[in-house]
């Protein structure tokens, strides 16, 4: 019978340290501390500045392991890049922030292993409307009139300095 153990942590990205909980966690374990922690942080890297929830999954016997990153939301997300604490309870009358669109972008790249949308346009669409359900503007404007101008084509050329990004993730 395999004997799994599974460590659940949250690390701001790229920066996890060997202090405890995480550390005594993997020592008990009989993983080396030091390759384990380097590797989460490899992993993490991409979402420095946002607190990632890192699963550790170990074979007791074989002390095999393996890592699976849980993404930030995409509230969360949102909210650090404008720089607001919570959502509007009231985002139709009360705006928290603002957010330029090459933010919304980085968000839509960020959360695609959990969008549906095929396309990088598709995705900005969706976060464009999580943005506008708890109260973010961006560019200055409700996130509605930005999803028209994106299909009208105004954010064409932004969208394309993206697209590698967007295809290599």
């Amino acid at each position: 019978m395999v004997k799994i153990k599974i460590i659940r942590v949250q690390v701001k990205g790229g920066e996890a340290k060997s202090e405890p909980p995480l550390g005594p966690a993997l020592a008990d374990t009989g993983l080396n501390v030091a390759e384990v922690i380097e590797k989460i942080n490899k992993v993490t890297e991409k979402y420095r500045e946002h607190t990632v929830t890192v699963k550790i999954i170990v074979d007791l016997d074989t002390k095999e392991y393996n890592l699976e990153v849980e993404l930030p939301t995409t509230t969360s997300l949102l909210l650090a890049a404008a720089g607001a604490s919570e959502p509007s309870g009231d985002p139709v009358h009360k705006k928290v922030g603002n957010i330029s669109f090459e933010d919304v972008v980085k968000v839509a790249i960020m959360k695609k292993p959990e969008l549906t949308a095929k396309t990088l346009k598709a995705a900005v669409k969706t976060i464009l409307g999580s943005a506008r359900s708890i109260g973010i503007t961006v560019e200055g404007k409700d996130p509605k009139e930005v999803i028209k101008e994106v299909e009208q084509g105004l954010y064409d050329e932004v969208l394309k300095r993206y697209e590698e990004e967007w295809h290599s993730r």
